[in-house]
C-alpha cells in the first residue's frame, strides 16, 4: 500500500520540532499546518528512519476510539 492510498485525512505532512528519546520508545514532535503532532514509536525506529529535528515526515493516524472528557 502507498501513501496515495491512505485517506488524506489521516495524514498530516510535517517536520521534526522535537525528539524525546528513551532507551526503549521515542517521543517524536511533528510540526504541521494543523498543529503539532505527537507520535510515541519505537527508539530503535527513530534510528533506523534516521530521525532529527528538521526532517520532513507525514504522521499517519489511525484512531479506532476517541474519549471526551468534560473540563469544569
Amino acid at each position: 500500500m502507498s501513501i496515495q492510498a491512505i485517506n488524506v485525512r489521516n495524514q498530516f505532512k510535517g517536520k521534526v520540532k522535537a525528539i524525546l528519546e528513551g532507551s526503549v520508545v521515542s517521543e517524536i514532535d511533528i510540526e504541521t499546518p494543523a498543529g503539532i503532532v505527537t507520535s510515541v514509536i519505537t527508539t530503535r525506529s527513530v534510528k533506523d528512519l534516521g530521525l532529527v529535528i528538521g526532517t520532513e515526515v507525514v504522521a499517519l493516524v489511525k484512531a479506532t476510539e476517541v474519549s471526551i472528557a468534560k473540563l469544569l
